[in-house]
C-alpha cells in the first residue's frame, strides 16, 4: 500500500491518470453516516468554493448528502473524494441551471438574521475561508471557469477526471482552467495596489 500513499505527489495533477488509486479508496462501501462524518469538511470546502457563500454551501452539502444516500446502493469502491466531488459539481451545476430558469427574490427586512448557524459551521468556515479578495474574485468567475478551477486547484483532480466529470474534452478543461486562472490574476492585480 505504500504506492497508494505516494499517489498524490504529482504536483499539478495533470498527468496522474496512470498512478495507483489514492489512499482514500475504500475496500468496502461505507455507510451514509461514515461518508457524512469522514468527508463532511471536504464536501463543505468544495461547496463553499463553488457557491461563494456559507448559506448556499450548506444547502449544496445537504443536497449532496441526499444524493449520496440514494447513490450508495450502486457505489463501487473507488476514489471516494472523486465520487463526492463529482456529485457536488453536478448538484451545483443543476442548481445554477434551476436558478436561471426560475429567478428568486431575496428575503426582505433581515429575515436571515433570525437564523442561527451552528458553531461548528463557523469553525469550519474559518478553517476553509480564503482571503475575501480571492473568494470574491473566484465567485466573480463565470460558472464554467469557476467549476474547472475549483476541481483542479481546490479538489486537486487531474484534468482527465475533470473532463470526465464535466463531460467535456480535456482541451476544454485546460482552456477553462487557464482562462479562469488568468481572470483571477487580473482581478487580484486590480485590487492589490
Amino acid at each position: 500500500m505504500s504506492r497508494e500513499e505516494g499517489g498524490d505527489e504529482g504536483g499539478d495533477g495533470a498527468g496522474s491518470g496512470n498512478q495507483p488509486p489514492p489512499a482514500d479508496v475504500p475496500t468496502a462501501v461505507p455507510t451514509w453516516e461514515e461518508v457524512a462524518r469522514n468527508h463532511g469538511r471536504f464536501l463543505y470546502t468544495v461547496a463553499y468554493r463553488l457557491t461563494g457563500n456559507d448559506a448556499d454551501a450548506q444547502d449544496l452539502v445537504q443536497e449532496v448528502l441526499v444524493r449520496v444516500q440514494r447513490g450508495l446502493a450502486t457505489y463501487r469502491p473507488g476514489s471516494m473524494e472523486g465520487w463526492l466531488s463529482r456529485i457536488t459539481t453536478n448538484a451545483f451545476l443543476d442548481e445554477v441551471r434551476r436558478r436561471r430558469r426560475r429567478p428568486t427574490e431575496p428575503l426582505a427586512e433581515g429575515s436571515a438574521g433570525e437564523l442561527v448557524a451552528p458553531h461548528d459551521v463557523e469553525s469550519t468556515l474559518a478553517a476553509t475561508t480564503l482571503p475575501a479578495e480571492i473568494q470574491s474574485a473566484l465567485a466573480a468567475l463565470p460558472d464554467e471557469f469557476r467549476v474547472a478551477v475549483v476541481l483542479c486547484d481546490v479538489v486537486g483532480l487531474p484534468y482527465d477526471e475533470i473532463a470526465d466529470q464535466l463531460q467535456i474534452p480535456v482541451g476544454t478543461v485546460r482552456s477553462r482552467i487557464h482562462r479562469g486562472r488568468s481572470s483571477l490574476r487580473r482581478a487580484l492585480a486590480g485590487e492589490g495596489r
